[in-house]
């Protein structure tokens, strides 16, 4: 719970980790790529104040997790959001057994969504199916641009994706994380393309697809399609940070955002560890659209509850306490 000038918002961080690219994991020049890649956008998009070293980045743990996302980081609750990379690593890069326990050992206050490949067949399937049993999934994160073998890449679209989602339909899975921002080194940027969420949330109503990182850079596209598909979401991981390095691009996103969006899809992510959400969370709600940026209305204190945790409670059926939830006619102030 974060509270400022008397007013006190139900924080849900949309998007966090716990990842091993420690060198004993590492499988292939790729992974470590992909690490340097991650740590250079923590370096470069990080207060000087909250910036790691390289060593600790690699792997930090869930202790570290515990305390830095709701001891210091005014977090309620927190979902993690898998990713496996296993052409780049040993035992994946996310750590699915860690956060499985911290999920066990800390009840309500965590969130396991577990992730998938479609170029599995029918083996993974199967395997989705125990996982959703054994994880109690309701939902999970998905990475387009993900290597397999000689595969760089897939669509939401190709049939075998659509079999997975019609499968997490009638397992009851209904929030599909989609990493669609920025790539990594050295994945394909337009494997992260945006256009294949248009055609499935058109097909798949009863699914809610979340766009990780709101497509950046593509975010008019994302904007154009999200307006359209009710069912559609933009999470704001990645673009957080710019709060700090280009306060003004981040105003123009979260201006577009809400003006095509509304301020009911979208939710706010930290990365975890690329940032931690103390200094994120404070700079939102400190957060203002500069007055030489009319185009953009002022944002709202319940504009910036629902964005910092209510949107996400509402989709994950978190049981928010009755103090942090806004009355029906809560509008601009």
């Amino acid at each position: 719970m974060y509270a400022k000038d008397g007013e006190q918002y139900y924080v849900v961080d949309g998007h966090v980790h716990i990842w091993d690219a420690r060198e004993s994991n590492i499988k292939n020049v790729h992974g470590k790529q992909f690490i340097d890649c991650f740590y250079d956008y923590h370096r470069n998009l990080s207060p000087e104040e909250v910036t790691w070293d390289y060593g600790t980045y690699t792997y930090y743990g869930g202790e570290r997790l515990m305390k830095d996302v709701f001891q210091d980081g005014h977090v309620d609750h927190a979902i993690f959001q898998a990713t496996l990379l296993r052409d780049f690593y040993r035992n994946n890069f996310g750590q699915t057994g860690e956060c499985l326990d911290l999920v066990r050992q800390h009840p309500g206050k965590l969130t396991y969504n577990h992730a998938y490949d479609p170029r599995d067949g029918e083996a993974g399937l199967e395997q989705l199916r125990r996982d959703a049993e054994q994880m109690q999934l309701k939902g999970v994160k998905l990475y387009t641009a993900e290597w397999h073998g000689d595969s760089r890449g897939y669509r939401l679209d190709d049939p075998w994706s659509r079999r997975y989602l019609e499968e997490c339909l009638e397992l009851g899975i209904k929030n599909i994380h989609v990493h669609k921002g920025p790539t990594i080194r050295p994945l394909d940027r337009d494997a992260f393309d945006v256009a294949d969420i248009d055609h499935v949330a058109t097909d798949y109503l009863d699914l809610n697809f979340i766009v990780e990182h709101v497509g950046l850079p593509r975010l008019e596209d994302f904007c154009w399609i999200a307006t359209q598909e009710s069912n559609v979401y933009g999470g704001l991981a990645v673009a957080m940070p710019f709060i700090h390095a280009r306060p003004r691009y981040f105003a123009q996103i979260i201006g577009e955002l809400l003006y095509w969006l509304g301020e009911d899809k979208i939710l706010f992510g930290s990365d975890y560890a690329l940032w931690t959400p103390q200094w994120l969370v404070e700079r939102f709600v400190d957060f203002q659209i500069p007055e030489d940026l009319p185009e953009y209305p002022r944002i709202t204190v319940a504009q910036k509850k629902k964005i910092l945790g209510l949107n996400a409670a509402a989709l994950y059926d978190l049981d928010v306490p009755a103090q942090f939830r806004l009355p029906a006619e809560a509008g601009a102030r």
